[in-house]
């Protein structure tokens, strides 16, 4: 696939320098299909690095014993091979907190990874049973694997081994989330139309499921304090849900195709989506109003073709840790880096076959998931962020958009403020 000429402004446009790359390891009779790299993940505390290698593999790996690696290898790093094998995990429970490779075969296409952390304060929303089979401590560190017969996986990330089954969806787990607040809330959306929430501390138990999409959900993700699920899916859908209540909060619409993604800002007061319409959005979540377009077709398409097989798809978008930088990656063969204040890109790198992207959580690098089950890294734009940025981060993490709007304070500011300007 050409990618298209870019425009003057881009022409401009620095290029993100590579950290690395994991490939996946190919024989000849590996069948192309089933070897897609839907999610990519790093875990809440920065240890580990997870991705899906296709045909069922999904790989564990120490994060700084990778980027190591890159530094004594090179970018280039073939993600079985035995010069570059990382520590590999054994019985002895003194190596519980040292961060050890693990090879996990989930039994199925896995199509979605998403890390957990406990947070022993944090009790399960099911009060009413004191026995529990897994009694989570402080250090505890899960993955959950959504797969393609609709079964959800939860394994022990120190060592590796399966500690639930979740089965409740009839079709494809398209995407999983933890509530960022160690309750070990997880959210799963699928094909089948629905998102259901799981209280892992209570063993795994449905707590509820959540009905308002008409189609197939591609995406979820939680704000940063846990009180509100963002999910997205087929037919322009992007739905709001309040966690405390389960129940929708509003639909927002100006999508013209399928949306794919979703991401909120470290802060909560921004929303990033991204759509098949060619665009990423940036939404003030709390009044429904989009605040930023980037766009990844020059002039913008018609809503006509914007709704059809334009060939300028949007597959991932990601919010970076500073607030101000988001990346995307599209049809196009491009990842690009965005600010938030700016309408066009200020850096690119070139990407054949993306899915999916996701910051490091340091936010130091992106980290971008291709068709064939390899990874590639590139170092993102960084700054220091004014003080009025931290400031503003600041007030939005504990003040929404209703209650900035009656804060005493000048018009500008107060533009500043809800990111409008």
């Amino acid at each position: 696939m050409a990618s298209f000429p870019l425009s003057v402004n881009e022409k401009l446009i620095a290029r993100s320098r590579a950290v690395g790359e994991l490939l996946a390891p190919t024989s000849p009779f590996d069948k192309k299909c089933g070897r897609e790299n839907w999610t990519v993940a790093f875990a809440p505390d920065g240890s580990y690095f997870a991705w899906s290698q296709g045909h069922r593999i999904v790989k564990l790996v120490p994060w700084s014993q990778c980027l190591t690696n890159f530094l004594l290898h090179g970018t280039k790093n073939v993600a079985n091979s035995a010069s570059t094998r990382l520590p590999r995990q054994n019985s002895d429970s003194s190596q519980r907190n040292k961060p050890c490779e693990h090879i996990i075969d989930c039994g199925d296409i896995v199509w979605s990874l998403a890390f957990g952390s406990s947070v022993p304060e944090k009790q399960s929303r099911c009060v009413n049973i004191e026995w529990h089979r897994f009694k989570f401590g402080q250090d505890q560190l899960l993955l959950a694997t959504g797969l393609n017969n609709g079964r959800i996986k939860i394994w022990d990330v120190y060592t590796g081994k399966l500690l639930l089954n979740l089965m409740d969806h009839t079709e494809v787990v398209r995407d999983l989330t933890f509530a960022p607040d160690g309750s070990l809330i997880l959210v799963s959306a699928s094909r089948d139309k629905t998102l259901r929430v799981w209280d892992l501390k209570d063993d795994g138990n449905m707590m509820k499921v959540l009905r308002g999409h008409q189609n197939w959900v591609y995406g979820c993700a939680f704000s940063p304090d846990s009180s509100i699920l963002c999910s997205v899916g087929a037919s322009k859908a992007v739905f709001l849900w309040d966690m405390d209540k389960y129940s929708m909060i509003r639909k927002l619409e100006g999508h013209h195709n399928d949306v794919v993604a979703c991401e909120f800002s470290p802060d909560g007061a921004l929303l990033a989506t991204a759509s098949y319409d060619t665009r990423v959005y940036v939404w003030d979540p709390y009044i429904g109003v989009i605040l930023r377009e980037f766009g990844h077709l020059f002039p913008p398409p018609t809503p006509i073709f914007a709704g059809g097989a334009n060939d300028r798809w949007v597959r991932s978008v990601s919010f970076s840790h500073d607030g101000l930088h988001i990346a995307s990656l599209a049809d196009d063969k491009m990842v690009r880096f965005w600010r938030i204040d700016e309408d066009y890109p200020i850096q690119v790198a070139p990407l054949n076959n993306g899915l999916c992207c996701t910051f490091s959580t340091d936010g130091s690098v992106l980290a971008a998931g291709t068709q064939d089950g390899s990874v590639f890294f590139w170092a993102t734009p960084r700054q220091v962020s004014s003080l009025q940025h931290l400031c503003r981060m600041a007030i939005r993490r504990v003040m929404p958009t209703s209650q900035v709007r009656n804060l005493p304070a000048p018009s500008k500011v107060m533009e500043f403020l809800c990111y409008q300007i």
